[in-house]
């Protein structure tokens, strides 16, 4: 048994949390507002601050929404760094920033820790089912350390190279996600607007090289209308934002992501800020004056 430190328990930290009490490490948690009450009753302890959360722990994980959240976390006020002591381990699972992420573990390992960058892919489902995708940024010797409790949360964990690369590896996950959105909001919009049944056609499509877990989850919410998170438009247009605000440093025109940010731009101005991403189709929708249904 372990002892485990967990910040950020929402839609996606809470049930990653509930995998490592669930395989019986001594778990120290904090989060905003409070600690959900289902894990304090599954054998979670509650901390007041990350401080104590790194005074206690030997190894830390963080899953916050963003970049400034990940540094206040670390290093604001009664944050992570001032509970540190050499030889601890932080594995940020939030998908913030590559270049800050590469600022956070210089940091950290200038107070003698480790440092692993392991953003997730896989959504609600993924975390409660303990099948995320975990790409990981970090030295071999901390990933192999770790790898075991990313284990009991993700089921393809792997190991991209050095920190800040499992940050861009998650960032690349999420042009391809939010374009195919975009491309099965098209197909799907299409077919219904031509007076196809749209369920069918997507049916249809799931046994042929046009299938994909898009076309099957997000598709499925599309022709039903079950657009609640999931997972938020508004963390999403975070992710297109760090791909695009990179690609501009780099000289890197990635046009067909700029479109997809647009749409979930419209979304958002249109009230669904805390739409599932598949909702995307909704913006498509607007703009041919036809509803997939």
């Amino acid at each position: 048994m372990s002892k485990l430190g967990f910040i950020g328990l929402g839609i996606m930290g809470k049930p990653m949390a509930g995998h490592l009490i669930a395989a019986g490490h001594e778990l120290y948690l904090n989060s905003i507002p409070a600690v959900p009450a289902e894990l304090v009753e599954a054998g979670g302890i509650a901390c007041a601050t990350g401080k104590e959360v790194a005074e206690k722990s030997d190894i830390i994980f963080v899953m916050v929404p963003d970049t400034p959240h990940v540094e206040a976390v670390l290093f604001g006020e009664n944050g992570v760094a001032e509970g540190l002591t050499q030889g601890k381990t932080v594995v940020d699972n939030s998908s913030i920033s590559p270049m800050a992420t590469k600022e956070f573990a210089a940091k950290i390992n200038e107070l003698g820790c480790d440092y692993l960058d392991g953003p997730v892919s896989g959504g609600e489902v993924g975390a409660k089912n303990g099948t995320l995708s975990i790409m990981c940024g970090g030295s071999e010797e901390t990933f192999a350390k770790v790898k075991p409790l990313l284990d009991l949360m993700g089921g393809n964990v792997t190991l991209v190279g050095g920190n800040g690369d499992g940050q861009t590896c998650k960032v690349a996950n999420q042009i391809i996600v939010a374009l195919n959105i975009e491309a099965v909001g098209e197909a799907l919009l299409f077919a219904s607007k031509m007076g196809a049944d749209p369920a069918r056609v997507r049916e249809a499509l799931m046994g042929g090289f046009a299938s994909s877990k898009i076309l099957e989850i997000h598709g499925d919410r599309m022709v039903k209308r079950t657009f609640d998170p999931g997972f938020r438009i508004e963390l999403h247009q975070k992710d297109l934002n760090l791909a695009l605000s990179n690609a501009r440093q780099m000289g890197l025109s990635l046009p067909n992501t700029a479109t997809a940010q647009e749409l979930f731009n419209a979304c958002a101005a249109n009230g669904g800020s805390a739409w599932d991403h598949s909702a995307m189709v909704k913006a498509l929708e607007m703009l041919a004056n036809h509803e997939v249904a």
